[in-house]
């Protein structure tokens, strides 16, 4: 099968063997595979990421001096059964599925994994447990956005938002956009959002944003203090609590870049909680009494739950999201390393799918 490989740190297309399935695993054709900010970050960043994840116990365990095929955000087709299976789904059901293995009794992240490919192959194998149907006719290309999607429900659902709370995005890139979606469905607000980016801009207001900042123009945090303002008067029962009254603040921090988090400390008000998807890939640091002084929460979410994933797929093919802006892009293998490039301008892209048969 054809596929774009991950070697020597560049993406190359060329033929390789297509995998088995084995026991409880099922053969898939990659109908669609989104490129995600974490796959940007293995090209540039792999031995890094590899070194980190084996100190943590995670899942990305490679050997980068072999082939890799990424791609962890799919929709497929089933093709075939492996032995030990049900069989349940039919052949040709469309599905979608977490991107997990078990290979000699050991977690594997299938795009993430020498031995398990991902969806910039023409086929993967998948773990029949895994799959759930794509129901109500729902698009194939739609479908590819469950897994992103699911990052940013799981974030929100870490967060524990109540009702009265007043929630700030920055940063709108794909997982920016798939907090704000998160939230929208939650019914919290008003939901503000910040990006220098203007097309992101326009993205977050597309996906449910009430409030959209300009940083370069506008203090998000000004921002938010105004919208979520109850009065002008301090809690004098706390006499560590000084500034006006506002709403319960819960900041979620979608950038990845060294300071963000240290900006959010000082624009947060006291009491505030910070949770922290952005993925940084740089030693940061930030001033402790800054958080100690506010008594802030500060919380690092990663991934999501089995319930979790489904529960997006359900709520994506029956359209109670709006995840249709985020697509800005298509190609077909040979366009993949160009495409990793043309992610890197915000203002052209957010979410390119791979149509690997293209």
């Amino acid at each position: 099968m054809r596929a774009a490989i991950m070697r020597d740190s560049k993406i190359v297309v060329d033929d390789i063997s297509a995998p088995t399935p084995g026991p409880g695993e099922v053969l898939v054709k990659t109908l669609a595979c989104g490129i995600c900010g974490s796959d940007l970050h293995t090209l540039a960043h792999g031995h890094q990421m590899v070194e980190m994840s084996r100190e943590t116990d995670g899942l990305f365990d490679m050997d980068l001096s072999r082939d890799v095929v990424m791609g962890h955000e799919f929709c497929g087709e089933i093709l075939d059964y492996g032995p030990d299976t049900t069989g349940k789904l039919a052949v040709g059901t469309k599905v979608c599925a977490m991107p997990i293995l078990m290979r000699g009794g050991k977690l594997a992240t299938v795009g993430y994994s020498n031995d398990a490919p991902g969806g910039y192959g023409q086929q993967m194998v998948l773990l029949e447990s895994m799959l759930l149907p794509v129901t109500n006719g729902l698009a194939t290309d739609l479908a590819a956005l469950t897994e992103p999607m699911a990052v940013g429900y799981h974030t929100v659902e870490m967060a524990r938002l109540q009702s009265d709370e007043v929630p700030l995005v920055i940063g709108c890139g794909p997982v920016g956009l798939a907090v704000i979606t998160a939230l929208k469905l939650k019914g919290v607000g008003p939901i503000i959002a910040a990006d220098f980016s203007p097309a992101r801009r326009k993205l977050a207001e597309q996906v449910g944003a009430d409030v959209v900042v300009d940083p370069g123009v506008n203090s998000p945090y000004d921002t938010w203090n105004d919208m979520a303002l109850v009065d002008k008067v301090g809690d004098s029962s706390n006499p560590f609590d000084t500034g006006p009254k506002t709403r319960q603040g819960v900041y979620f921090e979608c950038v990845g870049v060294p300071g963000v988090i240290e900006q959010m400390i000082v624009g947060a008000p006291r009491g505030c909680r910070i949770v922290v998807v952005g993925l940084c890939m740089e030693e940061d640091q930030f001033m402790p009494y800054r958080a100690i002084s506010k008594e802030i929460n500060l919380q690092f979410v990663l991934g999501y739950g089995g319930d979790e994933f489904a529960s997006v797929l359900h709520n994506i093919a029956e359209g109670k999201v709006n995840v249709e802006p985020l697509i800005t892009g298509k190609v077909g293998l040979d366009g993949v390393a160009g495409a990793f490039k043309d992610l890197g301008d915000p203002e052209r892209h957010a979410k390119i799918l791979v149509e690997p048969w293209r």
